[in-house]
Protein backbone atom coordinates (compact mmCIF):
# COMPACT_ATOMS: atom_id res chain seq x y z
CA UNK A 1 0.00 0.00 0.00
CA UNK A 2 1.39 3.43 -0.92
CA UNK A 3 1.96 5.96 1.82
CA UNK A 4 -0.37 9.00 1.80
CA UNK A 5 1.01 12.24 0.49
CA UNK A 6 1.59 14.66 3.31
CA UNK A 7 0.12 18.14 3.00
CA UNK A 8 1.73 21.03 4.85
CA UNK A 9 -1.04 23.20 6.27
CA UNK A 10 -0.25 26.85 5.54
CA UNK A 11 -2.29 29.78 4.30
CA UNK A 12 -1.68 31.08 0.81
CA UNK A 13 -2.60 34.42 -0.66
CA UNK A 14 -5.84 34.97 -2.52
CA UNK A 15 -6.13 33.18 -5.84
CA UNK A 16 -5.72 35.01 -9.11
CA UNK A 17 -8.28 37.67 -9.93
CA UNK A 18 -10.43 37.69 -13.04
CA UNK A 19 -11.17 40.61 -15.30
CA UNK A 20 -14.88 40.66 -14.56
CA UNK A 21 -14.42 39.72 -10.94
CA UNK A 22 -16.73 37.42 -9.00
CA UNK A 23 -19.92 38.88 -7.61
CA UNK A 24 -19.85 40.00 -3.98
CA UNK A 25 -22.26 41.65 -1.57
CA UNK A 26 -21.72 44.63 0.72
CA UNK A 27 -23.89 43.02 3.40
CA UNK A 28 -24.02 39.32 2.45
CA UNK A 29 -26.29 36.81 4.09
CA UNK A 30 -23.10 35.01 5.14
CA UNK A 31 -22.39 37.75 7.71
CA UNK A 32 -25.95 38.23 9.00
CA UNK A 33 -26.60 37.08 12.58
CA UNK A 34 -28.74 33.94 12.68
CA UNK A 35 -30.27 32.02 15.54
CA UNK A 36 -30.45 28.22 15.60
CA UNK A 37 -34.23 28.55 15.45
CA UNK A 38 -33.98 30.55 12.21
CA UNK A 39 -31.62 27.98 10.72
CA UNK A 40 -33.87 25.08 11.70
CA UNK A 41 -36.89 26.85 10.19
CA UNK A 42 -35.19 27.54 6.85
CA UNK A 43 -37.20 26.90 3.72
CA UNK A 44 -36.38 23.95 1.43
CA UNK A 45 -34.43 26.48 -0.65
CA UNK A 46 -32.34 27.48 2.41
CA UNK A 47 -33.82 30.95 2.71
CA UNK A 48 -35.09 32.25 6.04
CA UNK A 49 -37.25 35.29 5.29
CA UNK A 50 -40.43 33.33 4.54
CA UNK A 51 -40.92 34.94 1.13
CA UNK A 52 -42.00 32.81 -1.84
CA UNK A 53 -39.10 31.61 -3.95
CA UNK A 54 -39.21 31.58 -7.76
CA UNK A 55 -36.21 29.66 -9.09
CA UNK A 56 -34.59 31.18 -12.18
CA UNK A 57 -35.07 28.95 -15.21
CA UNK A 58 -31.98 30.23 -17.03
CA UNK A 59 -28.49 30.98 -15.70
CA UNK A 60 -28.27 34.65 -14.69
CA UNK A 61 -25.81 36.98 -16.35
CA UNK A 62 -24.46 37.82 -12.89
CA UNK A 63 -24.88 36.16 -9.52
CA UNK A 64 -26.77 37.80 -6.67
CA UNK A 65 -26.95 36.80 -3.03
CA UNK A 66 -29.69 34.23 -2.32
CA UNK A 67 -30.63 33.66 -5.97
CA UNK A 68 -32.25 30.27 -6.51
CA UNK A 69 -31.28 28.59 -9.78
CA UNK A 70 -33.04 25.67 -11.48
CA UNK A 71 -30.52 23.07 -12.62
CA UNK A 72 -32.56 22.33 -15.74
CA UNK A 73 -34.73 24.95 -17.52
CA UNK A 74 -37.45 22.35 -18.01
CA UNK A 75 -38.12 19.05 -16.30
CA UNK A 76 -35.16 17.30 -14.74
CA UNK A 77 -34.40 13.71 -15.75
CA UNK A 78 -36.80 11.34 -13.95
CA UNK A 79 -38.84 14.29 -12.60
CA UNK A 80 -42.29 13.21 -11.47
CA UNK A 81 -44.33 16.22 -10.37
CA UNK A 82 -44.11 20.01 -10.29
CA UNK A 83 -43.67 20.84 -6.60
CA UNK A 84 -40.76 23.33 -6.56
CA UNK A 85 -39.76 22.20 -3.06
CA UNK A 86 -39.67 18.46 -3.82
CA UNK A 87 -39.44 17.86 -7.55
CA UNK A 88 -37.19 20.66 -8.85
CA UNK A 89 -33.46 20.46 -8.02
CA UNK A 90 -31.91 23.89 -7.42
CA UNK A 91 -28.82 25.78 -6.34
CA UNK A 92 -29.05 28.70 -3.89
CA UNK A 93 -26.29 31.33 -4.14
CA UNK A 94 -24.31 32.73 -1.20
CA UNK A 95 -21.86 35.50 -2.04
CA UNK A 96 -18.66 36.54 -0.27
CA UNK A 97 -18.30 40.02 1.25
CA UNK A 98 -17.03 42.79 -0.99
CA UNK A 99 -13.26 42.63 -1.31
CA UNK A 100 -12.90 39.00 -0.17
CA UNK A 101 -13.87 36.86 -3.18
CA UNK A 102 -11.16 34.43 -4.31
CA UNK A 103 -12.81 33.37 -7.56
CA UNK A 104 -13.32 29.81 -6.31
CA UNK A 105 -16.69 28.09 -5.82
CA UNK A 106 -17.87 25.25 -3.59
CA UNK A 107 -21.21 23.42 -3.76
CA UNK A 108 -22.63 22.12 -0.46
CA UNK A 109 -24.51 18.82 -0.29
CA UNK A 110 -26.36 18.76 3.07
CA UNK A 111 -27.00 15.49 4.84
CA UNK A 112 -30.27 14.01 6.03
CA UNK A 113 -30.18 10.27 5.23
CA UNK A 114 -31.51 10.94 1.71
CA UNK A 115 -34.88 11.70 3.36
CA UNK A 116 -34.47 15.43 4.08
CA UNK A 117 -31.82 18.15 3.78
CA UNK A 118 -30.42 19.41 7.06
CA UNK A 119 -30.35 23.23 7.29
CA UNK A 120 -27.98 22.89 10.29
CA UNK A 121 -25.37 21.57 7.87
CA UNK A 122 -26.26 23.47 4.73
CA UNK A 123 -26.55 27.04 6.03
CA UNK A 124 -23.55 27.08 8.40
CA UNK A 125 -21.42 25.53 5.65
CA UNK A 126 -22.21 28.12 2.98
CA UNK A 127 -21.87 30.93 5.52
CA UNK A 128 -18.44 29.63 6.54
CA UNK A 129 -17.32 29.35 2.92
CA UNK A 130 -18.70 32.70 1.75
CA UNK A 131 -17.37 34.58 4.79
CA UNK A 132 -13.94 33.29 3.78
CA UNK A 133 -14.20 34.49 0.20
CA UNK A 134 -15.49 31.35 -1.54
CA UNK A 135 -18.66 31.71 -3.61
CA UNK A 136 -20.94 29.03 -2.19
CA UNK A 137 -24.01 27.19 -3.40
CA UNK A 138 -26.37 24.80 -1.62
CA UNK A 139 -27.66 21.98 -3.77
CA UNK A 140 -31.28 21.06 -3.12
CA UNK A 141 -31.19 17.57 -4.53
CA UNK A 142 -34.16 15.23 -4.87
CA UNK A 143 -34.84 12.76 -2.07
CA UNK A 144 -36.13 9.27 -1.38
CA UNK A 145 -38.33 7.44 -1.24
CA UNK A 146 -39.98 9.29 -4.13
CA UNK A 147 -36.69 9.80 -5.94
CA UNK A 148 -34.00 7.17 -5.84
CA UNK A 149 -30.73 6.51 -7.62
CA UNK A 150 -29.78 7.82 -10.15
CA UNK A 151 -31.83 11.02 -9.58
CA UNK A 152 -29.59 12.23 -6.72
CA UNK A 153 -26.41 11.54 -8.67
CA UNK A 154 -27.88 13.27 -11.73
CA UNK A 155 -28.63 16.37 -9.65
CA UNK A 156 -25.15 16.46 -8.10
CA UNK A 157 -23.34 15.99 -11.41
CA UNK A 158 -25.53 18.63 -13.05
CA UNK A 159 -24.78 21.11 -10.25
CA UNK A 160 -21.04 20.85 -10.92
CA UNK A 161 -21.54 21.20 -14.67
CA UNK A 162 -23.88 24.16 -14.10
CA UNK A 163 -21.39 26.13 -12.01
CA UNK A 164 -18.44 25.25 -14.24
CA UNK A 165 -20.27 26.08 -17.49
CA UNK A 166 -21.20 29.54 -16.18
CA UNK A 167 -18.09 30.22 -14.12
CA UNK A 168 -16.30 32.50 -16.58
CA UNK A 169 -19.39 34.67 -17.04
CA UNK A 170 -19.73 34.92 -13.26
CA UNK A 171 -16.07 35.85 -12.69
CA UNK A 172 -15.28 32.44 -11.22
CA UNK A 173 -12.56 29.98 -12.17
CA UNK A 174 -13.96 26.88 -13.90
CA UNK A 175 -10.94 24.94 -12.63
CA UNK A 176 -11.73 25.74 -8.99
CA UNK A 177 -15.14 24.19 -8.43
CA UNK A 178 -15.28 22.03 -5.31
CA UNK A 179 -17.85 20.12 -3.27
CA UNK A 180 -18.50 19.50 0.42
CA UNK A 181 -20.90 16.86 1.69
CA UNK A 182 -22.21 15.86 5.10
CA UNK A 183 -23.36 12.33 6.05
CA UNK A 184 -25.63 11.15 3.20
CA UNK A 185 -24.56 14.32 1.38
CA UNK A 186 -21.01 13.05 1.89
CA UNK A 187 -22.01 9.83 0.17
CA UNK A 188 -23.41 11.86 -2.71
CA UNK A 189 -20.23 13.95 -2.84
CA UNK A 190 -18.05 10.82 -2.92
CA UNK A 191 -20.30 9.37 -5.61
CA UNK A 192 -19.65 12.27 -7.98
CA UNK A 193 -15.99 12.51 -6.93
CA UNK A 194 -15.49 8.95 -8.16
CA UNK A 195 -17.99 8.87 -11.05
CA UNK A 196 -17.62 11.82 -13.43
CA UNK A 197 -17.02 12.58 -17.08
CA UNK A 198 -15.55 15.30 -19.27
CA UNK A 199 -18.93 16.34 -20.62
CA UNK A 200 -20.55 15.82 -23.99
CA UNK A 201 -18.86 18.15 -26.47
CA UNK A 202 -21.66 17.69 -29.01
CA UNK A 203 -24.54 18.36 -26.59
CA UNK A 204 -27.01 21.07 -27.57
CA UNK A 205 -27.16 22.17 -23.93
CA UNK A 206 -23.93 24.07 -23.13
CA UNK A 207 -24.10 22.95 -19.50
CA UNK A 208 -23.88 19.31 -20.57
CA UNK A 209 -20.63 20.10 -22.41
CA UNK A 210 -18.89 20.87 -19.10
CA UNK A 211 -17.04 18.35 -16.97
CA UNK A 212 -18.75 16.98 -13.86
CA UNK A 213 -15.45 16.33 -12.04
CA UNK A 214 -15.09 18.39 -8.85
CA UNK A 215 -11.65 19.90 -8.29
CA UNK A 216 -11.66 19.15 -4.55
CA UNK A 217 -13.89 17.19 -2.18
CA UNK A 218 -14.54 17.72 1.53
CA UNK A 219 -16.40 14.90 3.25
CA UNK A 220 -17.85 15.19 6.76
CA UNK A 221 -18.78 11.92 8.51
CA UNK A 222 -19.80 10.47 5.14
CA UNK A 223 -21.92 7.45 4.49
CA UNK A 224 -19.71 5.44 2.14
CA UNK A 225 -20.43 1.74 1.86
CA UNK A 226 -23.74 0.19 0.86
CA UNK A 227 -22.44 -3.40 0.94
CA UNK A 228 -20.71 -3.73 4.33
CA UNK A 229 -23.58 -4.77 6.61
CA UNK A 230 -21.57 -4.06 9.76
CA UNK A 231 -21.03 -0.41 8.84
CA UNK A 232 -23.72 0.62 6.34
CA UNK A 233 -26.20 3.34 7.34
CA UNK A 234 -29.34 1.39 6.58
CA UNK A 235 -31.76 4.34 6.52
CA UNK A 236 -29.70 6.17 3.90
CA UNK A 237 -29.39 3.00 1.85
CA UNK A 238 -33.11 2.33 1.88
CA UNK A 239 -33.98 5.91 0.94
CA UNK A 240 -31.49 5.89 -1.92
CA UNK A 241 -32.06 2.45 -3.45
CA UNK A 242 -35.24 1.04 -1.90
CA UNK A 243 -35.93 -2.27 -0.25
CA UNK A 244 -34.81 -4.58 -3.03
CA UNK A 245 -31.74 -3.11 -4.73
CA UNK A 246 -29.72 -5.29 -7.06
CA UNK A 247 -26.24 -6.35 -5.97
CA UNK A 248 -24.88 -4.39 -8.91
CA UNK A 249 -26.52 -1.18 -7.67
CA UNK A 250 -25.12 -1.64 -4.15
CA UNK A 251 -21.68 -2.31 -5.57
CA UNK A 252 -21.87 0.74 -7.83
CA UNK A 253 -22.83 3.00 -4.91
CA UNK A 254 -20.20 1.69 -2.48
CA UNK A 255 -17.88 4.57 -3.26
CA UNK A 256 -14.85 3.20 -1.43
CA UNK A 257 -14.58 0.67 -4.25
CA UNK A 258 -14.44 3.24 -7.04
CA UNK A 259 -11.56 5.58 -6.22
CA UNK A 260 -9.49 6.06 -9.37
CA UNK A 261 -6.36 7.84 -10.52
CA UNK A 262 -8.34 11.01 -11.36
CA UNK A 263 -10.32 11.21 -8.12
CA UNK A 264 -9.83 14.77 -6.77
CA UNK A 265 -7.88 15.63 -3.61
CA UNK A 266 -9.86 15.05 -0.44
CA UNK A 267 -10.27 16.46 3.07
CA UNK A 268 -12.18 14.00 5.26
CA UNK A 269 -13.42 14.33 8.84
CA UNK A 270 -14.94 11.56 10.94
CA UNK A 271 -15.43 11.32 14.68
CA UNK A 272 -14.35 8.19 16.48
CA UNK A 273 -17.48 8.65 18.59
CA UNK A 274 -19.84 8.35 15.61
CA UNK A 275 -22.12 5.36 16.17
CA UNK A 276 -24.66 6.30 13.48
CA UNK A 277 -22.20 6.21 10.58
CA UNK A 278 -19.10 4.40 11.88
CA UNK A 279 -15.70 5.84 10.92
CA UNK A 280 -15.04 2.57 9.09
CA UNK A 281 -16.91 4.25 6.22
CA UNK A 282 -14.24 6.94 5.89
CA UNK A 283 -11.44 4.47 6.70
CA UNK A 284 -12.39 2.41 3.66
CA UNK A 285 -12.49 5.47 1.39
CA UNK A 286 -9.11 6.65 2.66
CA UNK A 287 -7.67 3.21 1.93
CA UNK A 288 -8.86 3.66 -1.66
CA UNK A 289 -7.26 7.10 -1.86
CA UNK A 290 -3.99 5.70 -0.55
CA UNK A 291 -4.05 2.87 -3.06
CA UNK A 292 -4.41 5.35 -5.94
CA UNK A 293 -1.96 7.84 -4.39
CA UNK A 294 -4.58 10.61 -4.25
CA UNK A 295 -3.61 13.52 -1.94
CA UNK A 296 -5.79 13.70 1.17
CA UNK A 297 -6.06 14.91 4.74
CA UNK A 298 -7.97 12.68 7.15
CA UNK A 299 -8.97 13.99 10.58
CA UNK A 300 -10.13 10.98 12.61
CA UNK A 301 -10.63 12.18 16.17
CA UNK A 302 -13.11 12.18 19.10
CA UNK A 303 -15.02 15.23 17.85
CA UNK A 304 -18.46 14.15 19.06
CA UNK A 305 -21.57 12.39 17.91
CA UNK A 306 -22.75 12.15 14.33
CA UNK A 307 -23.89 15.40 12.72
CA UNK A 308 -21.64 17.92 14.48
CA UNK A 309 -21.54 20.21 11.43
CA UNK A 310 -19.18 23.19 11.27
CA UNK A 311 -16.85 23.20 14.29
CA UNK A 312 -13.45 24.63 15.13
CA UNK A 313 -12.11 21.06 15.35
CA UNK A 314 -11.84 20.87 11.60
CA UNK A 315 -12.96 24.10 9.88
CA UNK A 316 -9.66 25.94 10.43
CA UNK A 317 -7.51 23.13 9.05
CA UNK A 318 -9.98 22.65 6.20
CA UNK A 319 -9.81 26.32 5.23
CA UNK A 320 -6.01 26.19 5.28
CA UNK A 321 -6.15 23.10 3.05
CA UNK A 322 -8.53 24.89 0.68
CA UNK A 323 -6.04 27.75 0.41
CA UNK A 324 -3.33 25.24 -0.50
CA UNK A 325 -5.68 24.06 -3.25
CA UNK A 326 -5.90 27.72 -4.36
CA UNK A 327 -9.47 28.14 -3.18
Amino acid sequence: MNAPRLLVVSLLGLARAFAAGPATADAPFALAPLTLAQINAASPFFTIDGKPVTPLADPPARLADLQVLRLWPGAAPLQDGDDPAKDVPTLTVFLPPTGKATGAAVIVFPGGAYSHLSPREGLPAVRWLAANGITAFILKYRLGMKYQHPAEMNDAQRSIRYVRANAAAWGLDPQRVGIIGFSAGGHLAATVATRFDAGNASAADPIERASSRPDVQILLYPVMTLTDEANVHKVSRRQLVGDKPTPETLEFLSNEKHVGKDTPPAFIVHSTGDTSVPPANSDAYVAGLMKENIPFVYLRAPIGKHGFGITDDWSGPALAWLRIQKF
